[in-house]
């Protein structure tokens, strides 16, 4: 018999899996540079929204699995991920009160921090990259933020 615990996690973990196949999935080459960070998206919603189930430690994992699904570095992912989402998890009551305009500013900022450490760390290992493959899934993530919250929010409702 599935435990509730199980069955309440479920949501999120069906909703994280959606994220990394989007984020493996193939695009059109003028797309492919505006892809949003649908992984960071989700993990930043659900660290808002349950804090204490879904926080640093799934971030971690979250980060690892997308290291080896897209053959990057190893933990880069991880390590950007974890500083947002920790970042969430500290302001996550701020946020959750914050009008639409106002979270999807937020967003753009925990996006371009995520950004930021991948290029950094990107720029240690050796590894340029052209500036739009960095910069522009900030603004796919940003413009995706308003239909990625409500969609979640309708799924966290109706796990409910």
């Amino acid at each position: 018999m599935i435990s509730r615990r199980v069955i309440r996690r479920l949501p999120v973990i069906v909703t994280i899996i959606v994220a990394l196949m989007l984020m493996v999935a193939p695009m059109p080459d003028w797309a492919e540079a505006f892809r949003p960070d649908w992984i960071a998206l989700v993990l930043i919603y659900w660290a808002m929204m349950l804090p204490r189930t879904w926080s640093v430690g799934s971030a971690w994992v979250t980060g690892l699995i997308l290291d080896v699904a897209q053959g990057t570095i190893l933990g880069q992912h991880a390590l950007a991920l974890c500083l947002i989402v920790f970042v969430t998890v500290r302001v996550h009551l701020l946020m959750r009160v914050f009008p639409i305009s106002q979270m999807t500013a937020t967003v753009f900022a925990l996006l371009a921090l995520y950004q930021f450490i991948l290029f950094w760390v990107n720029g240690v290992a050796g590894y340029p990259s052209p500036a739009i493959s960095y910069w522009a899934p900030v603004i796919g993530g940003t413009i995706m933020w308003p239909i990625v919250s409500m969609a979640l929010n309708g799924t966290r409702m109706r796990a409910q």
